[in-house]
Order: structure tokens, then C-alpha cells, then sequence
């Protein structure tokens, strides 16, 4: 087969030039590349990660470009589109990394076939992961249900092969003009918010790209990791790595995390069990392909969830009155991210204070969130929830105003994000509802009407919480 044939580079979210395996494989055969992108809005639902994407493709093809060549966005269907320019182009081979959910895989293996029938290749590598999913399991050969035997059993199989270096000598193919008008320019992606523009906060916040995530990566190795296991609880602080979304796009791949932690000579363990969290959720997905619609503990399905759309609107507006849940989904609002530990406390909120369907509270999450993760964000609900594998149980209930006290014992987190509140002291800012009128008056909030009066009572709440629990326990 001569090398003059191109081979197509078909990236979907893995978003970056160095440990690319299907990258890399086309550059070494020493073929021309053609690198593409197909918009399908289904692919990355939510608006936050739509808003993410748009600077994902800039950035990428922004990387291409310093060597020579660029990132051909299309909008269609991969499955009519992929083939149809490998025809035109006269493609050698379709070179693209792995996806683990269901939609995903449905895709790449029907997409497989129809290569092999048209006499191209159809390559797919590992990358997204550690292991792929189905190379862990227990002695039986069946899936995990726990965290902690999971992730014995993943490190014991041994460290995922080193990162590949970015290729280096490039060629690109010419773009095939007889592929018609399917090419997409940038002004056309569609993908940021205009009426009304909420995303303000989103760009002071992040700067998509491989090269960001790379700085990001080398700042926590030597400005934080050392303190992690202690300040990973605190809101307030920079106490986690805020790779999330770097991971979520593949703009860096856990193997380039685990590298650089091990090469640091600091104790990591905690951190990269937190990488083992992720890969965990995406074993589950690989084998719960429903796992955002079903309870994975079916006896869950009887509990009486509540109709509350006012309580909703109150939880996703960060108005329901407890100013640590207030301030976590003001910060998601802002900036599509928010802190590992409020993102438990708003969660057991939602489900437990106002017994509203976890469902509900991933969509939400689905949207707003930068780093929205199909496998994780769903795992980690139902672990809140009390309804999947390996979850907290129902009757353990976060106790907002506890959890204010000892995680922002200051209050510099809620006042961050509830300014309303800037002027409160530690002492009132935690319970506002508690302090005396007249002291809460003196520092500019009338309870009511610059800042809410609790939604429900903590007590109230969580008696309601426990009675439905008991009675899904006796039926």
C-alpha cells in the first residue's frame, strides 16, 4: 500500500498532540494525516461542556497548525460522514482512541464494519484510561461492585505502558474538495451561548487546550500535592488539582497524571485513588449502560421521591437559605465547577433535605458542569443517593450547617460566592437563619429579603428522609 494514501485521524475527545496512540500510529506508518472533528451535539449535551468544546477545537487545531497542518471540523453523523470522506480522500486506514459508553461504542463498532466492507481500516487504541474497562475483574471473571477490591485488583495489574511524546515530522494530506460543503469554520460551530452570553465566568475561569492542562498538571505536582491529603477537604483553599475537565476532554490522559505524580517522589497514593475513582465509574458504565436512568440497587426504585419544582428552582439557583449548598451552586453557575466536598453536600441536599430524584440533580449537574463526565456523574449520584454499587447509605445524611462549620470554619468560601453575606462574621455565617435579627441587620442582611430563610428545616428534612427509608426497608 504506498504512503502517498492519507489516514484519517478521527479525534472525539481526546483533544491533544502528545500520548495520542492513534495520533502517534498514523504518524509513524509515515502516511499523511487528515485530522477531523464531527460535531454531534449529542455527543456533549450539556451547555457548559458545549462552551468547553468550542475552545477544545480552537485549541487543537491551533496545536496542528504550528506543524503545518489543521483540525477539519464536520457536522452530520460520523457514522455517514467518516466513511464518506475516506472514500473521497482515498483514506489508507481510519485511525481513532477508544470510547467506553454505550452510545459511543454502538457507534465505533458499526463504524468498524462499514470500513472493513469499503476495504478500509479501521483502527481504535487505548488512551481515555488506565485499563480498559474489561481488563479488570475479579478472580471469576466477573465485574467489581467495590471501590477498594477494584482498585487492588487495577494496581496490581501492573502501570498502563509510559505516555507516547507528541509525533513529531507531520505530513499532511490535502483537503479533498470533492467532499462538498460538509466543513464547518469556527464562526459556525454553534457552540457558545449568545442571548444571553452566561459564560462570563467560564472563560475568567479556564483556558481549554493541552497546553493549559499540561501547566495545570506541573502547578499541582509542585505547588499542591504535598498537602493534598489535607486540603482537599477545604473549599476555600487550592487544595485539589482541578484536572477534571482536562481529563473530561482528554486534553491529558490519566497515564501523563500518574507519570508525573510518580516522578515527583511525593506520597500520591490518595490523589491517584481518586484517578481509580474515575476509572471505577467507568467500569461501572461499561457494564450498566443505563446507568444515569436506573437505580443499580433496584429496591431504591419503590422510594417515594418528591414533586418539588419550587425546591429545584431553589437548589439550582443557590437559594435555599444554607449557605455552604447556596455557595457550591453559585460556584457551579459561575464557573461550571465546584469543590469534591460541597459537590457531596449539595447532592445529599437535593436527595435526602428534599427528597427530590437523583436524576434530576445529574441533569442539572449534566449541564452545567465544564467537566461533566458521562460515567462519573452519574456513579457519583448514586452514590449519594444511596442507590448504586459501593454507595453511602440512604440514612447517612450530610448535615449542611456541620459541614459549613468544619470544612469553611471561616466562612471564606460562602462569602466568596454568597456576597450578601461578605459582611457576616464566622460566627453568624454559617447558620444566618440562627443569629440574632438585629446583630444580622447590623451587617447589611434583612433575613427573607437579601438572603433566603431556609427552605426546609434540617430536622424536618432528614426525619422525613429516614421515615421514607424505613418504609422502603418493610415493603
Amino acid at each position: 500500500m504506498t504512503r502517498s494514501y492519507p489516514i484519517i485521524v478521527w479525534f472525539r475527545e481526546d483533544f491533544r498532540l502528545s500520548d495520542n496512540a492513534a495520533l502517534s500510529a498514523a504518524v509513524e506508518k509515515g502516511h499523511p494525516v487528515l485530522c477531523v472533528f464531527v460535531l454531534d451535539a449529542a455527543a456533549f449535551p450539556g451547555g457548559a461542556a458545549r462552551w468547553w468544546l468550542d475552545g477544545a477545537l480552537r485549541a487543537l487545531d491551533a496545536a496542528l497548525r504550528t506543524h503545518g497542518g489543521a483540525l477539519h471540523v464536520l457536522r452530520g453523523s460520523a457514522a455517514r460522514l467518516i466513511p464518506e470522506l475516506a472514500q473521497c480522500s482515498g483514506a489508507a486506514a481510519v485511525h481513532w482512541n477508544r470510547r467506553y459508553d454505550p452510545g459511543g461504542r454502538a457507534v465505533d463498532a458499526s463504524l468498524k464494519g462499514t470500513l472493513r466492507q469499503m476495504g478500509v481500516a479501521g483502527h481504535s487504541f487505548a488512551g481515555a484510561l488506565l485499563h480498559e474497562p474489561w481488563t479488570v475483574r475479579t478472580r471469576t471473571g466477573t465485574p467489581f461492585q467495590m471501590f477498594t477490591p477494584f482498585w487492588r485488583a487495577a494496581c496490581a495489574v501492573g502501570g498502563p505502558r509510559p505516555p507516547l511524546p507528541a509525533p513529531s515530522g507531520f505530513s499532511f494530506a490535502e483537503w479533498p474538495e470533492s467532499f462538498g460543503e460538509n466543513r464547518v469554520v469556527a464562526a459556525g460551530f454553534g457552540l457558545l451561548p449568545v442571548a444571553p452570553d452566561w459564560a462570563a465566568g467560564l472563560r475568567e475561569e479556564w483556558t481549554p487546550g493541552e497546553t493549559a492542562a499540561q501547566d495545570g498538571l506541573t502547578r499541582f505536582v509542585t505547588e499542591d500535592l504535598a498537602a493534598y491529603g489535607r486540603a482537599r477537604d477545604i473549599p476555600a483553599a487550592e487544595g485539589t488539582s482541578r484536572l477534571s475537565p482536562y481529563l473530561r476532554f482528554g486534553h491529558i490522559t490519566p497515564a501523563q497524571v500518574r507519570q508525573a505524580v510518580l516522578e515527583s517522589g511525593q506520597e500520591g497514593t490518595k490523589f491517584l485513588a481518586e484517578i481509580g475513582w474515575r476509572e471505577f465509574a467507568w467500569s461501572l458504565l461499561f457494564e450498566h449502560e443505563d446507568l444515569t436512568r436506573r437505580n443499580l440497587r433496584s429496591a431504591f426504585d419503590a422510594l417515594p421521591w418528591r414533586t418539588d419544582p419550587a425546591g429545584l428552582r431553589a437548589w439550582q439557583a443557590g437559594r435555599t437559605g444554607y449557605p455552604l449548598v447556596d455557595a457550591g451552586m453559585r460556584q457551579l453557575w459561575r464557573t461550571g465547577w465546584m469543590h469534591n466536598r460541597v459537590r457531596m453536600v449539595v447532592a445529599s441536599f437535593l436527595v435526602k433535605h428534599l427528597l427530590i430524584d437523583w436524576r434530576q440533580g445529574e441533569a442539572w449537574f449534566a449541564d452545567t458542569l465544564v467537566d461533566h463526565d458521562p460515567a462519573s456523574n452519574p456513579m457519583n449520584w448514586q452514590w449519594n443517593a444511596g442507590t448504586g454499587v459501593d454507595a453511602a447509605p440512604f440514612f447517612r445524611i450530610m448535615n449542611p450547617l456541620l459541614q459549613s462549620e468544619k470544612f469553611d470554619p471561616e466562612g471564606d468560601y460562602i462569602r466568596r460566592w454568597v456576597p450578601e453575606l461578605a459582611d457576616v462574621p464566622a460566627g453568624m455565617i454559617h447558620a444566618p437563619w440562627a443569629a440574632d435579627a438585629g446583630a444580622l441587620g447590623a451587617c447589611g442582611v434583612v433575613l427573607g429579603r437579601d438572603y433566603p430563610a431556609p427552605i426546609v428545616d434540617h430536622r424536618q428534612a432528614r426525619a422525613r428522609a429516614l421515615a421514607a427509608w424505613t418504609a422502603l426497608r418493610k415493603e
